[in-house]
């Protein structure tokens, strides 16, 4: 089973979102949290800091990660267990660095934020950054 990691950065009650490239063969064409797999021998916040710099060159300071949520996705056959984090601190600006990950990136009000690939992600996401403000 792959273990993936997924993280938002949020500032001020906004998400940051990539737009997933339609020619990804898992969830494409829609936005999500950045994120991937998670490597042999590495910890979900290792794996975190690792994919949120290549994919956005930021160097988020873990300490400011809080675990948002855990679940298993995708087809039975082809499961995934998924980890999400809510990450409050960064070095750097947030770009588009992994062009064949994502299309486009955005920041996004949690109000209007469109759909994410998984429903509990987004509601945990919605919840633990308004419990927190």
């Amino acid at each position: 089973m792959h273990k993936v990691v997924l993280g938002a950065l949020v500032r001020r009650d906004r998400v940051l979102l990539v737009h997933r490239s339609p020619n990804k063969r898992a969830y494409p064409n829609v936005w999500d949290l950045p994120g991937g797999i998670i490597e042999t021998g590495e910890s979900e916040l290792g794996a975190l800091t690792r994919e949120l710099h290549e994919e956005l060159g930021v160097e988020i300071a873990t300490d400011s990660a809080s675990h948002l949520c855990r679940l298993t996705a995708r087809p039975a056959e082809e499961p995934v267990l998924l980890s999400a984090w809510l990450v409050r601190d960064w070095q750097g600006t947030p770009a588009n660095v992994a062009p064949e990950e994502h299309d486009d990136i955005g920041w996004f009000g949690l109000d209007e934020m469109p759909p994410l690939a998984h429903l509990p992600v987004h509601t945990a996401l919605v919840e633990k950054t308004r419990s927190s403000t």
